[in-house]
């Protein structure tokens, strides 16, 4: 094996705890050359994997319609004469793309109707974290795990563009930062209620802290009832929707720590090396927590957690049981 492509998976936190099966990868063939090809919002993180020797950008998927675009499919990988493929997402898409780019070893797990077009299919496991779904399935491929924990490395440039943000922003490079991630992409229920965080912001402010909240689009509304309902707005630093994804590891790399409920932000901030105070609620801790020693999960046991469901239909009773004294005192603990 020469030439490796990994189709990532579509998400930031599934991407960042896939890591450690592509480092696997990566120790057991160090002279190969190893691709990742990914959706254009996820790309950009391998840029800080050393594993990682190229990227690929990858179209949206093609709706089940749109006949034209399914014939385009694998046309960015085909050129690249890979040898061989590793599909981390379950889709029959993910094979579809590396079997019509003529890719003569395609390796992932057996899911849907998608067996027929992989060369290796493994049978799919349940009941542990994703970080080992991904390892179990490169150990079955033959790859000796290591590490279980992601980690990336943050660039200078990226941490000088950050620096430069939040200097523009108010900050002067002394007073210690902690992170805010209020949003998740998930849905509704995943977060924390916004007059929390504003809470939380205003008590570590009076810790001489100041609060950067960070996230994308879809989290700008969640980012204004925050400060709309902050006592001491000056001692917050507003970063929502202003920062790429390297410049964003950037910023969580100046920071003390993050509160974050279960979210992308907060697995790239684990793998960067900063502490982590995660709030979880409808989402099974398990599955998903930050994987490390110095990171604190937070639930509130009730009866009807973890659901999985994406709007609470009820009052929303997991998230709102934690309290703000309770986070606070977790994050001090990372300062």
């Amino acid at each position: 094996m020469d030439r490796l492509v990994i189709l990532a998976p579509n998400w930031l936190g599934d991407a960042v705890m896939a890591l450690p099966a592509i480092a696997d990868v990566r120790r057991a063939s160090p002279g190969a050359s190893i691709t990742v090809a990914a959706r254009s919002a996820i790309a950009p993180l391998f840029r800080l994997v050393p594993e990682v020797n190229d990227t690929i950008v990858l179209p949206r998927a093609a709706s089940l319609g749109d006949v034209a675009s399914w014939r385009s499919l694998g046309v960015e990988l085909a050129e690249k004469r890979f040898d061989a493929a590793l599909l981390l997402p379950n889709s029959l898409h993910s094979a579809l793309v590396a079997f019509r780019a003529g890719i003569p070893e395609r390796w992932g797990y057996r899911a849907g109707w998608r067996g027929g077009l992989l060369t290796r299919a493994v049978r799919r496991t349940s009941g542990q974290h994703q970080v080992e779904y991904y390892r179990r399935l490169v150990q079955a491929l033959g790859f000796t795990n290591g590490a279980s924990e992601p980690r990336v490395i943050v660039p200078v440039d990226a941490r000088d563009a950050a620096a430069r943000l939040l200097a523009g922003s108010g900050w002067d490079g002394r007073v210690p930062l902690v992170a805010l991630a209020p949003g998740a992409a998930y849905g509704g229920a995943k977060r924390w209620p916004p007059a929390y965080f504003a809470e939380l912001a205003d008590s570590l402010a009076m810790d001489g802290v100041r609060s950067v909240m960070i996230g994308g689009p879809a989290d700008v509304p969640t980012a204004r009832e925050i400060l709309r309902a902050l006592k001491r707005p000056e001692a917050m630093i507003d970063l929502m929707d202003r920062t790429d994804l390297p410049t964003l590891a950037g910023v969580l790399a100046c920071s003390r720590g993050l509160v974050t409920n279960d979210s992308g932000a907060m697995h790239l901030a684990a793998a960067a090396g900063v502490s982590v105070t995660a709030v979880f609620g409808p989402t099974n801790e398990r599955a998903t927590r930050p994987i490390g020693d110095r990171h604190v999960v937070l639930v509130h046991p009730v009866w009807c957690r973890p659901c999985m469901l994406r709007e609470c239909p009820i009052d929303h009773r997991c998230m709102r049981g934690v309290h703000v004294a309770t986070v606070l005192d977790a994050a001090r603990r990372t300062l």
